[in-house]
């Protein structure tokens, strides 16, 4: 197969970029599909039990993760909003520029891509995070979370075993072109 080479990056890689990106798109669309259906189903707070450890709950996150900064008056809003935009477009390059190899980071940056902008769309649409997932253990909770969280943090772990036991130290990649 010829593939053609434009400023170090194979034509290859930029079109299976696109099957990530595809897969980011997939994400975007599945969190914002399901937080209409809750938004259509649920009043604000209202639950729906699913199990003895699982609820549907509608909540509104004006803040962060864990709603750190949720009463800060409004202008996180916009904060948050650059922050994950900037972060996006930092991950899109990265996504981009990484080699066809390197899938499971190609799989980590796509879903944590896809989980930002599908938090990013409610932070501009509504003016908070839209989250309905209510995993708890009698009566503690875990703060309420969406498609997009579960997004951006399963693709937070495969980061993070990506780079923990799939990427060479730098030592090593300069020792062995000596």
């Amino acid at each position: 197969m010829s593939v053609v080479k434009v400023n170090n990056v194979t034509m290859l890689n930029r079109n299976l970029t696109f099957v990530w990106l595809i897969l980011s798109a997939v994400i975007i669309i599945a969190d914002q599909w399901t937080k209409l259906l809750i938004l259509d189903t649920l009043q604000l707070h209202e639950s729906i039990a699913v199990t003895s450890f699982f609820n549907l709950t509608l909540a509104f996150n004006e803040g962060a993760a864990f709603s750190f900064l949720a009463d800060a008056g409004g202008w996180q809003r916009w904060f948050f909003t650059a922050v994950a935009l900037i972060a996006s477009v930092v991950l899109f390059i990265w996504l981009w520029r990484t080699p066809r190899k390197q899938w499971g980071l190609s799989l980590s940056l796509s879903l944590i891509l896809g989980g930002a902008l599908g938090n990013v769309i409610d932070r501009i649409q509504y003016g908070y995070v839209i989250d309905f997932l209510d995993v708890y253990v009698k009566a503690w909770h875990w703060p309420a979370f969406n498609i997009a969280d579960m997004a951006i943090s399963i693709g937070a772990v495969l980061l993070l075993i990506d780079a923990w036991f799939f990427t060479e130290p730098e030592k090593e990649k300069t020792d062995n072109k000596s």
